[in-house]
């Protein structure tokens, strides 16, 4: 068995989140309301940012660009995690495991790229204020987004393409509630030592890599600070607070399952769940409440749909 064409799996059986029925209740209710709240909070955003004329600059723009990530990300897995919960035979065709590996590092290597921008972008507003609007200027945030995006697929297809290719004639319990590269090609009927290399320096050293330069770029831009005053420097750490906490969120659960993997599956499933719904659902709360002109911009938007409701 050397090629795809000896594949006789079609499909793999997710052993998913195992639990008493009052915990699968329990689960239901906090995943569901989890993805409602991704789905009403990340869309508002973007509602929010493209309505609202003050907030057509370089910063909401990426942030709306996050947002839509954040949705895409959680829903490669929440929905099915969601309607799995009280199924008894979790099962997911070959193809459809296929198809949401791809997307689900397609949208994560995307938004490791877009979170290096906004880095980027909050270096330029704070250390460079009089040349802000002349360096992330309308092409610079396009260029950003379609890098992110390019880099997103090329991070993807890298794997998919070592995956795809193995012959799968017979395991296909994937001790998850996704599927995911490294749990898939452990079930192949041949080596996969070097596929799981391939992984560990894709997806571990991407993630390892974006995480300490975006760490390092927040240090430079708070002692870059620092030298000026100490009121520009609390109001940096203000600033910046927001996105050190998504990019610790973000990056822990990744370093973690690609990179050092933890004894226990249970663990490993439960940094997954950060990842996918816990924080596509922090980032609006954090964007949101912690941003003042999100929630002026907000106000406006409401008294603009209350009045818009009066007239009719």
């Amino acid at each position: 068995m050397n090629g795809a064409n000896d594949t006789v799996v079609t499909e793999f059986v997710l052993l998913g989140l195992s639990a008493s029925w009052g915990m699968k209740v329990l689960l239901f209710l906090f995943f569901f309301s989890f993805y409602v709240g991704i789905v009403l909070g990340n869309l508002f955003i973007v509602f929010t940012v493209v309505c609202d004329p003050h907030l057509h600059s370089p910063m909401y723009f990426l942030l709306a660009n996050l947002s839509l990530i954040d949705l895409g990300l959680s829903s490669t897995t929440a929905p099915r995690m969601i309607t799995d919960i009280f199924s008894e035979h979790k099962v997911i065709s070959f193809p459809g495991c296929m198809i949401q590996m791809f997307f689900v590092h397609v949208m994560g290597g995307t938004e490791m790229v877009l979170l290096i921008a906004m880095a980027y972008d909050r270096y330029t507003a704070i250390c460079k204020p009089l040349h802000y609007l002349t360096i992330m200027n309308h092409k610079t945030c396009i260029s950003f987004v379609v890098v992110a995006w390019v880099i997103g697929v090329i991070h993807a297809v890298s794997q998919f393409v070592c995956i795809v290719n193995l012959p799968f004639c017979g395991p296909n319990k994937v001790d998850s509630f996704y599927c995911d590269f490294p749990r898939v090609a452990e079930l192949a009927c041949t080596d996969t030592d070097w596929v799981e290399d391939v992984v560990t320096a894709n997806s571990g050293l991407i993630s390892m890599g974006t995480f300490f330069l975006l760490i390092i770029s927040y240090i430079f831009i708070l002692v870059s600070v620092r030298h000026h005053s100490s009121a520009g420097l609390s109001k940096a750490f203000s600033t910046l607070s927001a996105h050190i906490t998504v990019v610790f969120l973000f990056f822990a659960p990744c370093f973690f399952v690609y990179v050092w993997e933890f004894p226990t599956l249970s663990l490993d499933k439960f940094l997954a769940i950060l990842d996918f719904v816990v924080t596509p659902l922090l980032n609006p709360a954090i964007y949101t409440f912690r941003n003042k002109d999100m929630k002026v911009a907000m106000k406006r938007l409401s008294r603009k749909v209350l009045s818009s409701k009066e007239t009719s």
